[in-house]
């Protein structure tokens, strides 16, 4: 791309990643839209996104998941950020920062403590299983999760027992 080209880009992605904190549902959910159409370009926008997530209006909800859908893995400077939201109070927030610490695959190691504590202690089922399905993309490094995803293996729910199995198949390598 052209310089000037570039600039535009980047100012026109910085004012979508301000609208997303807006307590106007429609501007979030018209930044949250354009960020969607961008794609992976809009990667810069992950963290914000990942925040936004726990909107109550509906119509933000689903652009800010479109959005995030798109966007790919995180940038390895975003991990710290990621870490500390999937402690958030909020489920979706938690499951959105799960899941791109998941995308980040072995990049994500430093996250396998708290995922490992998501897949034992939380409450909110859609977290345990994004962090069993994360811990699997993490790979060998996410060795130290063995124990809770045996666990979970046997847990009794369908869902998050499958994905614990394939994640235990992915750490065994």
């Amino acid at each position: 791309m052209e310089p000037n080209r570039d600039q535009g880009m980047s100012e026109e992605l910085n004012r979508y990643i301000a609208q997303l904190q807006s307590p106007d549902g429609a501007i979030v959910a018209t930044a949250a839209e354009a960020l969607c159409h961008l794609g992976t370009a809009a990667q810069r926008a992950a963290i914000e996104l990942v925040r936004a997530s726990g909107t109550n209006n509906d119509t933000s909800r689903a652009w800010i998941a479109a959005a995030l859908e798109e966007l790919g893995p995180p940038h390895e400077s975003q991990l710290r950020d990621l870490i500390d939201l999937a402690n958030n109070p909020n489920g979706d927030v938690r499951f959105w920062s799960i899941t791109l610490l998941g995308r980040a695959g072995g990049n994500a190691a430093p996250a396998v403590g708290m995922l490992t504590k998501q897949l034992r202690e939380s409450r909110h089922q859609p977290s345990r299983e994004r962090a069993a399905w994360a811990l699997g993309k993490i790979g060998p490094a996410a060795a130290s999760a063995v124990s809770a995803l045996h666990e979970a293996s046997s847990c009794g729910q369908p869902r998050l027992a499958r994905l614990a199995a394939s994640a235990l198949a992915a750490i065994a390598g």
